[in-house]
């Protein structure tokens, strides 16, 4: 970048000339225009106000954890700079997919483009999927700051399966504000038990059906209804909506239902080829297990839910998981981590 002209150095740092870079503004719609003739506040010694450090000087009387020598003095890289050398070493000048939160659009996605193109004079990236926040059910914003952060150790605590999380963040699209909750949550779950127990009925024995192979014109057409759901810019709210549709479809017969299922699965990692009809569903369950079972439903019907959220918490470290149906409340044993499946 210094050599092609696009850098300049400052007291502080090595700095990213954005003025040079005539796309600079694209992927954020940024008004360049409007930010210069903004209300007027400082920038230091930066020449544009989008300017950003590729390098910065360690201070002289402060010694930083991460710092190291350089043709341009002691110091570290900036935080975009980072980012950019990671895609570039491990994936290519050009790579296909980049994810992130549709926060990073205005600044930090817009500089990995900046930084990356100018060095390489190559398009970065052919795709951005930025994903909307995950918002709590009071509307807040999850995060470290407002000390309202829930993880899948949190999830696990409580007796919940992450991958019935996983099937409430596939009933969304990536591009829509997600809403997290208690209830949502618990909904989440009933109907990713009505899906494990609906594959488990089906037809296992045979092995999963490639492409067009066997398959019924019928069946072959859920397959591309599903294929153009996901390739839709990843719609799988669309994607999970035909799986149902497929599972309640009488003129498709069962074997070629969990050969679909299965195959939609690649996508969807919600562990279907795991769902083996020799499960934990049918497995004996202790009287002590059963009984705390009953006192957990005494305790949802007089919504006292913090003692219905501590016995869940209390089967869950036993290896037990609670599952709320219409049909009233049951127990499974808990899959190991092993068997949550994989992201895509």
């Amino acid at each position: 970048l210094e050599k092609k002209g696009f850098t300049y150095q400052t007291s502080d740092g090595i700095y990213f000339d954005t003025s040079k870079f005539q796309d600079y503004a694209n992927l954020a719609r940024l008004d360049i225009a409007g930010l210069s003739a903004g209300k007027r506040i400082s920038i230091g010694e930066k020449r544009n106000k989008t300017d950003f450090a590729l390098w910065k000087f360690s201070k002289e009387d402060v010694k930083r954890d991460l710092e190291w020598d350089s043709p341009w003095g002691r110091g570290f890289p900036g935080w975009h700079i980072e980012c950019s050398a990671m895609c570039i070493k491990y994936l290519g000048e050009t790579i296909d997919i980049h994810t992130g939160g549709v926060d990073h659009i205005p600044v930090h996605h817009t500089n990995e483009i900046a930084q990356s193109e100018c060095a390489t004079g190559k398009k970065f990236v052919n795709y951005w999927l930025h994903s909307e926040f995950l918002l709590m059910d009071s509307k807040e914003k999850m995060s470290k700051s407002l000390g309202n952060l829930v993880n899948l150790d949190t999830l696990t605590s409580q007796g919940i399966e992450p991958l019935a999380y996983r099937y409430l963040c596939l009933n969304a699209h990536y591009r829509k504000q997600l809403l997290y909750g208690r209830e949502i949550l618990k909904s989440a779950e009933t109907t990713y038990s009505k899906l494990r127990n609906k594959i488990r009925k089906l037809d296992q024995t045979g092995v999963p059906k490639k492409d067009s192979e066997d398959l019924t014109e019928k069946a072959l057409k859920y397959r591309k209804e599903f294929r153009a759901a996901i390739f839709n810019d990843l719609n799988t709210p669309q994607g999970l909506a035909i799986m149902w549709n497929l599972l309640k479809d009488e003129d498709i017969n069962a074997q070629e239902k969990y050969s679909l299922a299965w195959d939609f699965d690649k996508v969807l990692a919600l562990g279907i080829s795991q769902m083996a009809a020799t499960s934990s569903l049918i497995q004996e369950i202790p009287a002590r297990i059963e009984e705390l079972r009953k006192q957990r439903d005494e305790f949802r019907k007089n919504k006292h839910w913090n003692e219905s959220d501590r016995i869940r918490g209390q089967l869950a470290k036993e290896g037990y998981v609670i599952l709320d149906t219409i049909k009233g409340s049951k127990i499974e044993k808990q899959k190991s981590k092993k068997q949550w499946g994989t992201t895509p």
